[in-house]
């Protein structure tokens, strides 16, 4: 690109990609930190600068869409299939600056670069679209995307995790509408696969089994939180779901990350992801809107043993017009407190067609 950075492009067939960035761009500049609370014994992400970033422009403006005669894009090409590419506003960065090792007045606040890798992934060209109505061909794609750009972002030096993701919907606080995701690769594992991976742990010690596969296998033998299932996967809300609407996605054989998906998985789960994301764009009058979230094991030699990739779908929303807002329990506490029942939202996504 214009300013140095990486751009990417997967294409079901060979396609010449051969169209250049003619803008005149400054180098990106990022102050990204990490700085440790010692009190939940968690790295928190300063990233100041991605206040100026691009905020929800018009449509004939969308930086993601592909170039056009007198309108320049991220996308130098006049079409494209799926394209990844280094954000301009990352909140990690692989670039390296001297610090000291704590916050200034505060030594017990440790402090590092903020570095790591962001990255966009646009799912199609088409700026009206969505990943819901992506064909089971594109969709497949976009898993090949995931685990590529997973398999050599893990193998950065320094790169503790690997997380692909998705926020949907305006309610969810998007700032560009473009149907796409990111990839961020940490310098640490986070606090979620950190704990996920200790209570697995501490099951297999006092049970001799696999944490996720037991809870896999419940839900499967129970059917009554299964929203959809194939011969690969199986989607079911969580009897513990925090969201009003959550959905997780299981693979039926182990595997601890998306380079690890053989081809019958990764056929298994796009037809069954596209199945959900329907569910989810008709449960009410307008889509719902959503994170995607994919756990991938995290850089933590025990992690290894123990985990079993998924993808966590949820929702803020709770009914067609009220959203779930996370306040003070939620917020103060991290106690959650649901305004739904799992068993009921998994009977309403299996009527929706």
């Amino acid at each position: 690109m214009a300013d140095g950075r990486e751009i990417i492009y997967f294409d079901t067939d060979p396609v010449p990609r051969t169209a250049t960035d003619t803008r005149d761009l400054p180098p990106t500049a990022t102050q990204s930190q990490a700085r440790f609370d010692p009190l939940l014994g968690e790295w928190v992400v300063i990233a100041s600068h991605r206040q100026t970033r691009t905020f929800l422009p018009p449509a004939d403006q969308c930086p993601l869409c592909p170039s056009r005669p007198g309108r320049p894009s991220e996308i130098p090409e006049s079409d494209y299939e799926v394209v990844v590419f280094e954000n301009r506003f990352p909140a990690l960065s692989t670039d390296r600056v001297e610090l000291p090792d704590h916050v200034e007045g505060s030594p017990e606040t440790l402090l590092r670069n903020g570095f790591g890798r962001c990255e966009v992934v646009c799912f199609t060209s088409d700026h009206d679209s969505s990943f819901a109505e992506l064909t089971p061909e594109r969709a497949r794609l976009v898993v090949d995307v995931w685990a590529q750009r997973s398999a050599e972002l893990a193998a950065l030096d320094g790169v503790a995790q690997v997380y692909c993701f998705e926020n949907h919907g305006a309610e969810i606080g998007v700032t560009l509408s473009h149907p796409h995701g990111q990839i961020y690769a940490y310098s640490f594992p986070t606090p979620r696969a950190v704990t996920m991976s200790a209570n697995a742990a501490r099951h297999r010690r006092a049970h001799g089994s696999n944490l996720f596969g037991d809870l896999l296998g419940a839900e499967r033998a129970a059917g009554i939180r299964v929203v959809a299932a194939n011969e690969e996967w199986t989607a079911f809300v969580p009897p513990f779901a925090r969201w009003p609407y959550e959905v997780q996605l299981y693979p039926h054989r182990r595997v601890t990350d998306l380079p690890e998906l053989d081809e019958a998985q990764r056929d298994g789960f796009a037809t069954l992801y596209l199945d959900v994301l329907q569910r989810f764009a008709h449960r009410f009058d307008t889509p719902m809107p959503y994170v995607a979230a994919w756990n991938q094991a995290p850089g933590i030699p025990a992690a290894q043993e123990n985990w079993w990739l998924h993808l966590q779908l949820f929702s803020i929303r709770r009914t067609a017009h009220k959203v779930k807002y996370l306040a003070g329990s939620e917020s103060g506490m991290q106690v959650f407190i649901s305004d739904t029942t799992p068993e009921t939202v998994a009977a309403e996504l299996r009527e929706v067609r």
